[in-house]
């Protein structure tokens, strides 16, 4: 008899993932070993070159990480999503050749959060993860408790993965989560990147995997259960002063009470197809911004307003954050007065941007700098 029907869509979700982290693990170790042997020259063999210098030269031309299986580690915060991956982990790699490890992040918002992280390492360790290891964070104040809470955490894990030497870390965001982020999104007005959601894949190099995007949030806790796997609820997820709290537990069930079931498969969907609709307009916009420059590289605001909006907002916002603004601060409002020196010039003075930037036109050009 096989696994419960939860464990078994944990389980097959995860062994997708490995299973590509693998395959670019073995591309990178070829190119690393065509590199490294290409800088060698070869000689045909003669009495001076015996076997032994040979197989020498040969060791020494091959990368010392070819033979290593890659390391793929976990975010456990302790809840139900990211236990259920931990567990799938930790299965699915002692069936390959992949080394799992797992990470919990404590971000010091409660009373004895060192103490419930101490604890969700040791499950991870019991759960034969290796290496396992509960990293202690301090929380800012920028974008908002949400926000910075998130900042702090990524901060951990791109820290952890860079020491560890980790190929991929996985992240137990659900269906559900997509939906809720795709909502939250189009409250903001930010436009069609927001909608995209979370990308299966992101962070540098690939980094960051979401194994359970097409699963929903009830297959997680089900496979927990059935594994008597404890799971630990954080308060903040049913504390009504978050934003993605609310949405979780009063927006998103009162559009599926008005719109009938199904509401959050939509909205997934709706991200799917919103992402790749704004990946292909970002190389639309990446081709057309060498394009609307001059030979000083300064923009030029006829050519801009020549291109479709879509394609020209993107050019602009690249070009501001190049310029030092925060993307995380940059807004679709702060886009659109920027745009308004291309579309609606009445002569019109300079716009402060966030990160101490400056937009103005002169003479033609569009200049954006960090005052």
């Amino acid at each position: 008899m096989g696994p419960h029907p939860a464990v078994a869509a944990i389980r097959l979700a995860v062994r997708r993932v490995l299973h590509d982290v693998l395959t670019e693990h073995s591309q990178r170790v070829a190119r690393s070993v065509s590199h490294a042997t290409s800088a060698y020259p070869v000689y045909s063999a003669s009495p001076s070159c015996s076997a032994s210098s040979a197989s020498s030269a040969t060791k020494t031309a091959s990368p010392t990480s070819a033979g290593e299986q890659p390391l793929v580690l976990v975010a456990c915060s302790g809840g139900a999503d990211s236990m259920a991956l931990a567990s799938a982990l930790a299965f699915e790699a002692r069936k390959l050749s992949v080394r799992a490890g797992g990470i919990t992040v404590d971000h010091g918002l409660q009373d004895g959060s060192d103490l419930r992280a101490a604890e969700v390492a040791a499950r991870l360790t019991a759960m034969q993860l290796d290496p396992v290891e509960a990293i202690s964070v301090r929380v800012g104040r920028d974008g908002g408790p949400e926000a910075a809470a998130r900042d702090a955490r990524y901060a951990a894990l791109d820290d952890a993965a860079e020491r560890y030497g980790a190929a991929a870390v996985l992240l137990g965001h659900t269906r559900d989560d997509q939906a809720e982020t795709v909502l939250l999104g189009l409250a903001r007005g930010s436009g069609i990147r927001s909608l995209s959601g979370m990308a299966a894949i992101s962070g540098a190099a690939g980094r960051y995997r979401r194994p359970f995007l097409q699963l929903d949030r009830q297959t997680a806790r089900k496979a927990c259960m059935v594994q008597s796997l404890p799971v630990w609820d954080d308060p903040h997820n049913a504390d009504p002063a978050y934003t993605r709290s609310r949405l979780r537990h009063e927006g998103l069930p009162a559009l599926e009470k008005a719109l009938g079931k199904g509401v959050v498969e939509a909205l997934a969907r709706t991200a799917q197809l919103s992402r790749d609709d704004a990946d292909a307009l970002d190389t639309w916009a990446a081709d057309a911004d060498a394009a609307v420059r001059d030979d000083a590289g300064q923009l030029q605001c006829a050519k801009l307003y020549a291109l479709p909006p879509a394609v020209r907002r993107r050019v602009l916002r690249r070009a501001v954050i190049d310029a030092g603004a925060p993307a995380g601060s940059l807004f679709a409002r702060h886009v659109e007065e920027v745009d308004r020196l291309i579309t609606s010039w009445r002569g019109q003075g300079a716009i402060n941007l966030p990160g101490r930037v400056e937009a103005r036109r002169q003479g033609g050009r569009l200049v954006i700098r960090q005052g």
